[in-house]
Protein backbone atom coordinates (compact mmCIF):
# COMPACT_ATOMS: atom_id res chain seq x y z
CA UNK A 1 0.00 0.00 0.00
CA UNK A 2 1.76 3.56 -1.28
CA UNK A 3 1.30 5.42 1.50
CA UNK A 4 -1.25 8.92 0.62
CA UNK A 5 -0.89 12.58 2.03
CA UNK A 6 -2.73 13.36 5.40
CA UNK A 7 -3.15 9.44 6.32
CA UNK A 8 -1.01 7.46 8.46
CA UNK A 9 2.03 5.32 7.33
CA UNK A 10 1.14 1.66 7.02
CA UNK A 11 3.48 -0.97 9.73
CA UNK A 12 7.22 -1.48 7.90
CA UNK A 13 10.48 -2.03 9.40
CA UNK A 14 13.73 -1.30 7.67
CA UNK A 15 17.21 -1.37 8.99
CA UNK A 16 19.51 1.22 8.98
CA UNK A 17 23.24 2.04 9.66
CA UNK A 18 24.17 2.04 13.24
CA UNK A 19 21.70 -1.02 14.28
CA UNK A 20 18.78 0.91 14.12
CA UNK A 21 15.83 -0.43 13.16
CA UNK A 22 13.33 1.98 11.54
CA UNK A 23 9.77 1.01 12.00
CA UNK A 24 6.88 4.09 12.05
CA UNK A 25 6.16 3.34 16.05
CA UNK A 26 10.30 3.48 17.04
CA UNK A 27 9.99 7.16 16.11
CA UNK A 28 6.83 8.22 17.13
CA UNK A 29 6.53 11.64 18.62
CA UNK A 30 9.45 12.56 16.03
CA UNK A 31 8.96 14.20 12.89
CA UNK A 32 10.45 12.21 10.04
CA UNK A 33 12.29 12.98 6.95
CA UNK A 34 12.75 9.56 4.55
CA UNK A 35 14.57 10.92 1.48
CA UNK A 36 15.30 8.31 -1.16
CA UNK A 37 17.65 8.66 -3.74
CA UNK A 38 19.57 6.42 -6.30
CA UNK A 39 23.00 5.38 -5.31
CA UNK A 40 25.38 6.19 -3.16
CA UNK A 41 28.86 7.61 -4.41
CA UNK A 42 27.33 9.20 -7.16
CA UNK A 43 27.36 12.95 -7.84
CA UNK A 44 23.81 13.89 -7.19
CA UNK A 45 23.83 11.41 -4.52
CA UNK A 46 26.49 12.91 -2.35
CA UNK A 47 25.57 16.63 -3.35
CA UNK A 48 22.42 16.13 -1.49
CA UNK A 49 23.74 14.05 1.56
CA UNK A 50 25.98 17.08 2.10
CA UNK A 51 22.73 19.39 2.20
CA UNK A 52 21.27 17.23 4.95
CA UNK A 53 24.73 16.67 6.50
CA UNK A 54 25.20 20.54 6.49
CA UNK A 55 21.67 21.51 7.73
CA UNK A 56 21.36 18.55 10.40
CA UNK A 57 21.74 20.68 12.95
CA UNK A 58 18.40 22.93 11.59
CA UNK A 59 16.24 19.57 11.37
CA UNK A 60 17.15 18.52 14.88
CA UNK A 61 16.53 21.77 16.26
CA UNK A 62 13.27 21.92 14.50
CA UNK A 63 12.43 18.61 15.48
CA UNK A 64 12.93 15.74 12.78
CA UNK A 65 15.10 13.09 12.23
CA UNK A 66 16.69 12.84 8.55
CA UNK A 67 17.14 9.04 7.08
CA UNK A 68 18.33 8.55 3.50
CA UNK A 69 17.29 5.34 1.46
CA UNK A 70 18.32 3.66 -1.09
CA UNK A 71 19.04 0.31 -2.62
CA UNK A 72 22.74 -0.06 -1.56
CA UNK A 73 23.11 -3.17 1.02
CA UNK A 74 24.81 -1.46 4.97
CA UNK A 75 28.58 -2.08 3.83
CA UNK A 76 27.72 0.42 1.08
CA UNK A 77 26.03 2.62 3.39
CA UNK A 78 28.54 2.70 6.23
CA UNK A 79 31.81 3.78 3.60
CA UNK A 80 29.48 6.61 2.22
CA UNK A 81 28.02 7.98 5.60
CA UNK A 82 31.88 7.38 7.07
CA UNK A 83 33.42 9.57 3.77
CA UNK A 84 30.51 11.94 4.04
CA UNK A 85 30.65 12.36 7.71
CA UNK A 86 26.92 12.16 7.69
CA UNK A 87 25.19 13.18 11.22
CA UNK A 88 22.04 10.72 10.28
CA UNK A 89 21.40 7.18 9.39
CA UNK A 90 20.76 5.46 5.69
CA UNK A 91 18.47 2.51 5.57
CA UNK A 92 19.30 -0.61 3.25
CA UNK A 93 16.03 -1.46 1.04
CA UNK A 94 18.57 -4.01 -0.81
CA UNK A 95 14.65 -5.55 -1.64
CA UNK A 96 13.39 -2.67 -2.18
CA UNK A 97 10.57 -2.91 -0.21
CA UNK A 98 10.15 0.74 0.71
CA UNK A 99 10.92 1.94 -2.65
CA UNK A 100 7.70 -0.53 -3.80
CA UNK A 101 5.96 0.90 -1.09
CA UNK A 102 6.83 4.37 -1.62
CA UNK A 103 6.22 3.75 -5.34
CA UNK A 104 10.08 5.48 -5.99
CA UNK A 105 10.74 2.91 -8.29
CA UNK A 106 10.49 3.85 -11.65
CA UNK A 107 11.68 3.56 -15.56
CA UNK A 108 14.69 5.31 -16.46
CA UNK A 109 16.88 5.74 -19.93
CA UNK A 110 20.63 5.55 -18.67
CA UNK A 111 23.04 5.46 -21.56
CA UNK A 112 20.53 4.56 -24.07
CA UNK A 113 18.99 1.52 -22.23
CA UNK A 114 16.22 1.62 -19.84
CA UNK A 115 16.61 0.50 -16.53
CA UNK A 116 14.52 0.48 -13.29
CA UNK A 117 15.69 3.48 -10.78
CA UNK A 118 15.15 5.08 -7.82
CA UNK A 119 13.29 8.88 -8.58
CA UNK A 120 15.01 11.05 -5.99
CA UNK A 121 11.98 11.91 -3.65
CA UNK A 122 11.64 13.01 -0.30
CA UNK A 123 8.70 12.54 2.47
CA UNK A 124 7.79 14.19 5.54
CA UNK A 125 6.15 12.59 8.62
CA UNK A 126 4.97 13.88 11.84
CA UNK A 127 4.93 12.67 15.13
CA UNK A 128 1.88 10.49 14.59
CA UNK A 129 3.18 8.68 11.81
CA UNK A 130 0.94 10.80 9.15
CA UNK A 131 2.86 11.65 5.73
CA UNK A 132 1.97 15.43 5.65
CA UNK A 133 4.37 16.25 2.13
CA UNK A 134 5.96 14.62 -0.21
CA UNK A 135 8.19 15.59 -3.21
CA UNK A 136 8.90 13.32 -5.85
CA UNK A 137 11.03 13.85 -9.11
CA UNK A 138 13.11 16.67 -7.14
CA UNK A 139 16.12 18.67 -8.18
CA UNK A 140 18.98 18.50 -5.51
CA UNK A 141 19.73 22.47 -5.48
CA UNK A 142 17.49 24.50 -3.07
CA UNK A 143 15.55 21.07 -2.30
CA UNK A 144 16.68 20.74 1.75
CA UNK A 145 16.05 23.89 2.53
CA UNK A 146 12.20 23.87 0.66
CA UNK A 147 12.18 20.52 3.24
CA UNK A 148 13.57 22.10 6.08
CA UNK A 149 11.14 24.72 5.74
CA UNK A 150 7.82 22.23 5.89
CA UNK A 151 9.64 21.00 8.60
CA UNK A 152 9.64 24.34 10.74
CA UNK A 153 6.01 25.32 9.29
CA UNK A 154 5.00 21.71 10.57
CA UNK A 155 6.36 22.53 13.77
CA UNK A 156 3.97 25.57 14.27
CA UNK A 157 0.95 23.62 13.78
CA UNK A 158 1.65 20.48 16.10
Amino acid sequence: MTPALNKPLPEFEALATGGVKFTPQAFAGQTVVLYFYPKDNTPGCTTEAMQFRDRHKDFVKAGAIVFGVSRDNMSSHDKFKQNLELPFELIADTEEKLCHMFGVVKNKIMYGKKVKGIERSTFLIDGSGVLRAEWRGLKVAGHVDEVLKEVKALKKTA
